[in-house]
């Protein structure tokens, strides 16, 4: 089983889109009510740890390792703090740009990706960076596989990009629960 966080619009093949009011990522009840039965093997979360405090995040991130499968992964994606472009600055800041009809206007953090990885090394992950940009706002790109849980807003697929410039990045990672995956009987 593969789950998609907060997933708004977004749709992939095999995956089952859940939004706030099913799974709340702080609800621990949610997650026995969803996974008792069955864990997930992955979970995709594009710009929605963002929307929670630092604190909240840390909740989160053990609800879903509590909850994912021996083996299994999240991937995640936030906007990038160490990112050097003033527009995007101004508008993935806490509040936004002031726009309450904007999804940035509820953002509570930006986070840079020493502590993105943080979080997730808390709660019991294994983390590793795929796209980021550093402290000089260098950035940095691992190779990631789509099929594992494409985000958008990233190097290859967010139109803002070009050869020539970046216009839109995030810090991604994917924070795997050590183990194996058992398949089904």
């Amino acid at each position: 089983m593969k789950i998609i966080i907060g997933a708004g619009k977004t749709v992939f093949d095999g995956w089952i889109s859940t939004q706030e009011n099913e799974l709340n990522l702080l609800s621990r009840a949610d997650f026995e009510r969803m996974f008792s039965a069955n864990k997930p093997t992955a979970m995709l979360a594009e710009h929605v740890w963002e929307h929670m405090s630092f604190e909240e995040g840390a909740i989160a991130a053990k609800n879903c390792f509590d909850f994912l499968a021996d083996g299994g992964y999240l991937r995640v994606a936030v906007p990038d703090r160490n990112f050097r472009n003033e527009w995007y600055q101004d508008m993935v800041k806490p509040g936004g740009n002031g726009d309450p009809t904007h999804p940035s206007y509820t953002h509570k953090v930006v986070y840079d990706y020493k502590n993105l990885c943080a979080v997730f090394r808390q709660a019991g992950f294994e983390v590793e960076l795929l796209e980021w940009c550093d402290e000089a706002g260098e950035f940095h790109f691992k190779y990631w596989n789509p099929d594992d849980g494409r985000i958008g807003r990233s190097l290859r697929f967010d139109t803002r990009n070009s050869a020539d410039k970046l216009g839109m990045v995030s810090i991604i990672l994917d924070a795997k629960k050590p183990g194996i995956i058992r398949s089904e009987k």
